[in-house]
């Protein structure tokens, strides 16, 4: 049965599923028809996770499902799949090193509070966090982790890359893993793909569509589109004149990016990031002096 040959590990909420998307195009690469099958971090231990944990039935945990994944296979060069939770767990590491140690690894990260408060708030929205504010969620984590709720509550713990990366370098060789920011995919993706397309072997020419970012969700689930929101309001008052207070009533329902707060996002970096941030500088040679700041 037809394994994967390469592996989009993460890290979670930093565009993955933008990359999953973009990458997915080409026509001399399959991706797997499911999106974070997690096989390589819960492999033969199911979903025996605490907390308000919610299984998801396209987890997959033996081996068998998990080949199916790739049965429609033909003559593709490149074949992979996207588990976010992969870059965090100690346990894949192994077993991906165990079942395809050729394997090529494209890891992707973002400034590391963002991300943090970006799972918090994916979280909240799927209604799996039961405190609402992001400072009393991250100090909750270390007894969660002891309690043992899963992955998707480790806020502070997956936005350690240098911890999480330095075992994929020492397990597998540098020229198989490949490091990219969020800001490169945002404003240059284009240039990463062609790269991930070099790194994969395969035509480097081919352009995919980028015109639409997959699973933004960081902006409030109440924002609307300006537009959208004028035409339903014409339509519910069957063509009469948009009064003033439905102006201001489309401006109220239109929110900004919630944001960390100063305070805490200094917290967060000289309590926890901050050393971990230096040495991963050095680890995948990129200048992360704006992540500090």
């Amino acid at each position: 049965m037809v394994m994967p040959n390469f592996l989009i590990i993460g890290a979670q909420k930093a565009g993955t599923t933008s990359l999953y998307s973009y990458v997915k195009q080409h026509p001399q690469i399959y991706m797997s028809p499911v999106k974070e099958p997690h096989f390589f971090d819960l492999e033969s231990e199911g979903h025996s996770f605490n907390g308000p944990f919610r299984e998801r039935p396209d987890m997959i945990t033996d081996l068998k499902s998990y080949q199916s994944l790739f049965q429609g296979v033909t003559n593709e060069i490149a074949i992979g799949e996207a588990s976010s939770w992969y870059f965090h767990s100690p346990k894949a590491v192994e077993r991906i090193q165990y079942y395809i140690p050729d394997a090529k690894l494209i890891a992707i990260l973002r400034d590391p509070v963002e991300r943090a408060f970006s799972n918090f708030r994916h979280c909240h929205r799927r209604q799996i966090e039961p405190l609402t504010d992001f400072s009393q969620a991250l100090h909750a984590e270390e007894n969660r982790k002891l309690e043992n709720w899963g992955h998707p509550w480790y806020y502070k713990y997956k936005g350690l890359y240098y911890l999480h990366l330095k075992r994929y370098f020492d397990a597998f060789e540098r020229h198989q893993i490949r490091v990219y920011l969020t800001e490169d995919l945002s404003t240059n993706p284009i240039g990463v793909l062609q790269d991930i397309f070099q790194f994969l072997n395969v035509d480097t020419k081919y352009v995919p569509d980028v015109s639409k970012r997959k699973n933004t969700s960081d902006r409030s689930p109440q924002k609307l589109n300006p537009i959208k929101l004028l035409v339903k309001q014409f339509t519910q008052n069957s063509g009469r004149r948009i009064s003033c207070s439905q102006r201001q009533n489309k401006r109220y329902l239109i929110e900004s990016k919630p944001a960390v707060s100063p305070n805490l996002r200094q917290e967060l970096i000289e309590q926890v990031y901050q050393e971990d941030i230096l040495k991963l500088q050095d680890l995948i040679q990129r200048d992360l002096s704006h992540w500090l700041k």
